[in-house]
């Protein structure tokens, strides 16, 4: 064996030795730290058996504190509900005792009643027989006044209602009157101040519409180009318009006539523009009339989208509002009816304004009262009915629609919108200088005023004065007395209003009076 070897060998006997030296040493620190480790865990253990008992002593403690106080509160309750049930068994007793003292009266009441029960018996006995003894009296009585007076029962009975009847008539109506005056103290001075404040804060035009127009010319030469070789420009011009046209002796004027001013309107703005560009021959009237039938239906749209924004209303439909803008070309009575629309409006949203109504709501009823003065075609309906049935069909409020159809009473009013619309569009309508009556109707209106007054018994005259707002009666004093005088001049009053259709309102006046006429010889 040579040395290296052997200094291998002792080199690995002595790396055993050392690792196994190491592992003692290991196995002597691992049993002192388990040792360690042992003593402390013995310790802590202690210390949490100590710490664990405080605990329990502290929670036991607690939990008799808190039983202590349980059952102090529940002694409370016992004693409470001890001392209700004593005060409810105290209360019994008293009510009972109550009840035995009521029962002890009531018995004796009723024997007093029974008492008293006999007592009455005996005298409705006595009451009947005198009630037989008295009807027969009575008998004779009215047997000794019917002898006497020559009537029998019946017939005193008869004229004694129909007298009593007939003073009662005239007391109603006497109270009737003095009601009636009573509640116009106040009242009529309210809604005059309502009226004239409304009036006096809106200012109006005077009516000037008519039926036609004159077309002023440069000079008399035009005229003969107007109506063309043998006529046939005047005839293109009439039949695209439908207007009449009247080339006369007045000088540099020729007169468009149409009772529709939308229709005069177009041949007017037409034959200015033929005039202007000199070339007049049919085809060129067709073609000007097209296009200006065209700028007026535009100018339509265009003034009624002005008056709405002019008015602050909002939300209303395109077609209504093409309607209101046909209301500029049309006329009533010869009062412009987009101005008599616009005028009403703000009448409407005062007055609202003034009663603490919305005045808006007013103000768009006011405006559209009328839309059915403008059909596109001929309807049967009146024009109140016909504007509501547009407003219905465009979306407006059932109170605007109701105003509209009820403003000549052709339906119920069902809102305090349309007493409103009715009295301003009166006010529109009636003011003067606001429209034109024509001759005819006018008579025939005052006419149906008198004849009103005549159907009555004991009218002698009956006169119509101050244009129709005044009824003076003269009645035949030995025939009607001052009692049925009143009663008269209501009953007309009453008959104008639910028959005749008539502007503002009509004052009856009865004038009955007695003459003592001798004559000296």
């Amino acid at each position: 064996m040579d040395t290296t070897t052997l200094y291998i060998i002792i080199g690995i006997v002595a790396l055993v030795l050392g690792f196994t030296i190491a592992k003692i040493i290991e196995k002597r620190r691992a049993s002192g730290t388990i040792r360690d480790a042992n003593k402390t865990a013995a310790n802590m253990i202690k210390e949490a058996r100590v710490e664990s008992e405080a605990i329990k002593k502290d929670k036991i403690l607690q939990a008799k504190e808190k039983f202590l106080e349980l059952k102090s509160e529940h002694e409370k309750v016992i004693v409470s509900r001890e001392r209700k049930l004593s005060e409810v068994e105290k209360r019994v007793r008293d009510k009972e005792s109550q009840v035995s003292q009521i029962l002890s009266k009531n018995k004796k009441e009723s024997q007093d009643l029974e008492t008293k029960i006999k007592d009455y018996d005996y005298r409705l006995e006595f009451l009947e027989k005198k009630k037989k003894e008295t009807e027969k009296i009575h008998k004779k009585q009215v047997e000794q006044l019917e002898v006497l007076s020559g009537l029998s029962a019946e017939d005193a009975k008869t004229e004694l209602i129909a007298s009593v009847k007939e003073e009662a008539k005239t007391d109603a109506m006497a109270f009737i009157q003095d009601q009636l005056e009573e509640a116009k103290l106040t009242a009529e001075q309210e809604a005059r101040k309502i009226v004239l404040n409304t009036i006096q804060r809106v200012g109006v035009e005077q009516t000037v519409e008519n039926c036609v127009s004159v077309f002023n010319l440069d000079s008399d030469d035009v005229k003969g180009r107007i109506i063309g070789r043998e006529g046939r420009n005047i005839r293109a011009l009439e039949a695209s318009t439908g207007v009449e046209i009247i080339v006369d002796d007045t000088p540099e004027a020729i007169i468009l006539s149409c009772f529709d001013p939308v229709r005069r309107e177009v041949a007017r703005l037409s034959m200015h523009k033929l005039v202007t560009d000199g070339r007049i021959h049919p085809a060129r009237i067709e073609e000007i009339v097209a296009k200006t039938e065209k700028q007026i239906n535009q100018e339509i749209a265009e003034v009624g989208k002005r008056t709405v924004i002019d008015l602050g209303i909002h939300g209303l439909h395109p077609e209504l509002i093409k309607v209101v803008g046909r209301m500029k070309f049309r006329s009533s009575y010869g009062q412009n009816l987009l101005q008599h629309s616009r005028e009403v409006a703000n009448l409407c949203a005062i007055m609202a304004a003034e009663l603490g109504l919305n005045p808006k709501v007013a103000k768009r009823a006011g405006l559209l009262h009328d839309i059915g003065k403008v059909p596109n075609e001929e309807s049967e309906l009146p024009h109140a009915l016909l504007g509501m049935k547009w407003a219905e069909k465009y979306g407006e409020k059932p109170d605007v629609c109701n105003a509209i159809g009820s403003h000549h009473d052709e339906i119920e009013m069902k809102s305090l919108y349309a007493p409103i619309v009715q009295v301003c569009d009166a006010i529109s309508g009636a003011r003067p200088g606001a429209r034109r009556q024509v001759l005819d109707s006018y008579i025939q209106r005052l006419k149906d005023l008198e004849d009103v007054a005549f159907a009555f018994n004991g009218v002698q005259k009956a006169y119509a004065i101050q244009a129709g707002r005044e009824l003076r009666v003269i009645v035949e004093s030995d025939k009607v007395n001052d009692d049925k005088a009143a009663e008269l001049s209501f009953n007309i009053s009453q008959k104008i209003q639910n028959d005749m259709t008539y502007p503002g309102q009509v004052r009856v006046t009865v004038i009955r009076e007695t003459r003592a006429i001798n004559v000296a010889k």
